[in-house]
């Protein structure tokens, strides 16, 4: 996979066919996650959250990797992760790190570094830990949660996301998401309302797909990564017509001809944007839908080998074993390298 970029911009563009292609994605998406922490910060005040792997131990022990997000009910702070790429973000703002990694939060560059681990409860918790920090100056209030998908082995787009995505609710569908998000965390925390209840674990879901479908909207100055590769004109055709019928027999130069390009212009976009080859891609996402079917039906493994286009049992084991380092059986009662 090529490097990924590190933060997502955006501008207005219209895609209206794309957003077809990222239905598709998200429909054969298996997510979950949960609202896990509310912080009440008082300036000054600056923390630094665990590695990346530390977190994800912590709060789904086993999973590979966590995307994390946080959401600001209150005040304005600045955030940065360890290569320098950072946000500042406000009051209504959603910020989302794909990969989990380390970060750096505080409302003054100056202010005291508190490491964030050694202040959280250790689990399992009988209602959401509520983090304050600070010395008694202006609020700021944020709502941290997680998500977690094995699917990150095969999806293209979690795996071809920006380090750092920053979204801006405005008055859009997401500003609902991040008022109700915040209304039901405090709701929890007020009533001792236990960290696995329902809707806590849902609401991180909902978000996160309303934030993918905002990114799509408004398009991508940076040009990099999944986003950027529906909106080039070349590899967005061809991912349409990908998702449109991926389990066609389809070949290089089928796709390049329906796709209006050359072989060699659609395969070095493809690699540009995405890292891997059209016909790597669509092996990967054939993966994908195998996976869900696998772990959502009874059907045999040759009938979905033959139904996604791996055409034999063991052509989809192989592949399996390869990302997955279980056979296709195992990935169905739940296994996964980890």
């Amino acid at each position: 996979m090529s490097e990924q970029p590190d933060l997502l911009s955006v501008q207005p563009a219209e895609h209206p066919r794309n957003d077809e292609v990222l239905s598709d994605v998200l429909r054969w998406l298996r997510i979950d996650g949960g609202i896990f922490l509310r912080a009440e910060l008082r300036a000054p005040w600056a923390y630094e959250s665990p590695p990346s792997d530390h977190m994800a131990a912590v709060l789904k022990p086993g999973a590979q990797r966590l995307i994390l997000f946080h959401i600001v009910a209150q005040g304005q702070f600045g955030l940065r992760l360890p290569n320098g790429t950072g946000a500042r973000l406000a009051a209504g703002d959603v910020i989302i790190l794909p990969y989990g990694d380390q970060h750096r939060v505080a409302s003054t560059p100056d202010a005291e570094l508190v490491d964030i681990s050694t202040l959280i409860p250790s689990p399992p918790w009988t209602k959401m830990p509520v983090l304050r920090i600070g010395e008694g100056g202006e609020l700021t209030q944020i709502v941290c949660g997680y998500l977690h998908s094995d699917d990150i082995l095969f999806n293209p787009v979690l795996s071809a996301l920006p380090r750092l995505m920053h979204l801006r609710s405005d008055d859009t569908p997401l500003a609902d998401w991040v008022r109700a998000s915040f209304r039901y965390a405090l709701h929890a925390t007020e009533l001792l309302r236990p960290a696995d209840d329902l809707l806590l674990q849902r609401l991180p879901e909902l978000l996160f797909v309303e934030c993918l479908r905002r990114c799509l909207a408004a398009g991508s100055h940076d040009k990099q990564g999944w986003f950027g590769a529906l909106a080039d004109p070349v590899v967005g055709r061809a991912l349409q017509l990908l998702h449109g019928d991926y389990a066609r027999p389809w070949t290089l130069d089928s796709l390049a001809r329906e796709a209006a390009s050359s072989r060699s212009r659609l395969d070095e976009r493809f690699r540009r944007h995405l890292g891997v080859a059209p016909m790597a891609y669509l092996a990967r996402w054939w993966l994908q839908v195998a996976g869900q079917l696998l772990r959502s039906t009874t059907r045999g493994v040759a009938d979905i080998a033959d139904s996604v286009g791996y055409g034999s049992e063991a052509s989809l084991s192989r592949a399996f074993k390869r990302y997955a380092g279980v056979s296709p059986a195992a990935w169905r009662r739940g296994g996964a390298a980890r």
